[in-house]
């Protein structure tokens, strides 16, 4: 089975799929990272919400999610797993995260390494740098279409 990219509300998600989802944000961010905090905080289920997920021979190996802002999108839980890395395969997440938002404004915080990444897809820097459990991040804005 081929590389598969869903885009998804999470009634959608095959329940299998949703846990594995969470298993995968869960296994990188609150372990690989050491960043305990609440992942499970709800805006999964908003009727507004889209997953994005990378499936590699039906596993999930890359997930993020969209969320709708009244106007502006958020992308956020960007994550491949460590099988997936170096292959080349965030892109595939990324364009189709901006697929969902179509020409809307979009926001996210990146790791600041990954800055360079996301002005791939129109992200310039909008704020000064700052930690989050550790980790430089940096907020982005893409502008409206």
């Amino acid at each position: 089975m081929p590389l598969e990219v869903l885009d998804v509300h999470v009634d959608e998600l095959p329940v299998r799929t949703a846990y594995d989802v969470w298993r995968l944000r869960q296994d990188v961010f609150v372990v690989e990272q050491d960043c305990p905090y609440p992942d499970l905080d709800g805006r999964d289920l908003e009727a507004t919400t889209r997953h994005v997920v990378l499936l590699d021979d039906g596993r999930v190996i890359g997930t993020l999610r969209v969320l709708d802002e009244g106007g502006w999108c958020r992308i956020g839980r960007v994550v491949l797993a460590l099988e997936g890395r170096g292959r080349g395969l965030a892109p595939m997440l990324m364009d189709r995260a901006m697929d969902v938002v179509g020409d809307r404004e979009a926001r996210l915080d990146a790791q600041a390494p990954l800055a360079g990444f996301y002005a791939g897809w129109g992200f310039e820097v909008s704020g000064p740098e700052f930690d989050a459990d550790g980790i430089r991040h940096v907020p982005m804005r893409r502008a409206p279409a």
